[in-house]
């Protein structure tokens, strides 16, 4: 039960609160991290900025192969120039963040800024999830029809694609902020995260949140299923077509086409509709925090070693870069 406070003022967890009659607004969140043990701080801090360089590294690099070589201006790496773009925003979105946290140990984040790391997050990943449903009617054109991936695959074709990514996520990020933040915070204002994660924030609510889940499930569900259905239909398709072809090279060359974009769609579905699919009174914060810590900063830092190793074009590429780098230095 929640009773009305007639109190200005008081302080929870060491962050302030607005408290009103009838009415209690939170102006500030703590966020309890990854951990409180402070002989595990300045390792996990090392272990992140690691991660985050790479990450840096890898997704600023594969976008810069991409526009410096010709070979790669093609309909497959335009997507996935924006898929290095998608996994750096929302890498950086909360890595940095949880950086400075176990640094310096203030882990005090504003509403506003709790508000706006939450939209950035959401939409970064919403982006992803139609990304990765794009490459795959990518692949399926390139596979099930190379005779016509040229008049499929355009650039006007490719460029609404990805607009239409962007717009999708904007609207779904909308939402999933908006249904949160609409809720009233006067239980707590201590997130058990390590960022403004939905489903770590909206359970501290003290309102009635069952609508509000029930708006969270049905877009997530909405978006990651329509997602997985272009891609199931893809892989089927493309599978078919694979079984149907004489030649073993023929069978290799195919199936080596979408081994990258199969790892990268496996890894993203799998932690997303673990995290997502489930109301919050179901989760487990500690189980949370390890499977976050997978899909905020492992997977941006993998995509890119994913699709760059044993991808000769991308291999190539570099190549080419490193060997005008030293050119010109000379």
């Amino acid at each position: 039960m929640v009773h009305k406070c007639t109190h200005l003022w008081f302080e929870a967890s060491d962050s302030q609160v607005t408290v009103m009659e009838n009415r209690t607004e939170v102006t500030e969140f703590l966020l309890l991290g990854l951990t409180d043990d402070p002989r595990l701080q300045l390792p996990l801090f090392i272990t992140f900025l690691l991660i985050y360089t790479i990450t840096v590294l890898g997704n600023l690099g594969m976008i810069l192969l991409i526009l410096l070589d010709a070979h790669l201006h093609t309909p497959m790496y335009f997507f996935l120039g924006n898929l290095s773009l998608v996994d750096f925003g929302y890498s950086s979105a909360v890595t940095p963040t949880v950086m400075a946290g176990l640094l310096t140990g203030d882990q005090v984040i504003s509403y506003s800024a709790c508000v706006a790391q939450m939209f950035s997050f959401a939409l970064f990943a919403s982006v992803e999830n139609y990304l990765l449903a794009s490459m795959a009617y990518d692949r399926y054109i390139a596979v099930c029809k190379p005779l016509h991936y040229a008049s499929g695959m355009t650039t006007n074709i490719c460029t609404w694609l990805i607009i239409s990514c962007y717009a999708i996520a904007f609207l779904s990020a909308s939402t999933y902020t908006g249904d949160t933040f609409s809720l009233s915070f006067c239980k707590s204002n201590v997130i058990h995260h390590f960022f403004c994660d939905i489903p770590a924030v909206m359970v501290l609510s003290c309102s009635d949140r069952h609508h509000n889940e029930l708006v969270l499930v049905y877009v997530v569900s909405f978006n990651i299923f329509f997602a997985l259905l272009v891609v199931w239909i893809s892989y089927i398709s493309i599978f078919t077509t694979v079984l149907r072809m004489r030649s073993g090279a023929g069978h290799w060359k195919a199936l080596s086409t979408c081994a990258s974009h199969l790892t990268a769609v496996s890894i993203f579905y799998g932690t997303v509709i673990f995290m997502y699919l489930q109301p919050s009174s179901s989760h487990s914060m500690d189980t949370d925090k390890v499977a976050s810590v997978f899909y905020t900063m492992v997977i941006p830092m993998l995509n890119p070693l994913v699709y760059s190793l044993k991808n000769k074009e991308v291999n190539n590429a570099f190549l080419k870069v490193k060997s005008r780098f030293i050119w010109w230095k000379k």
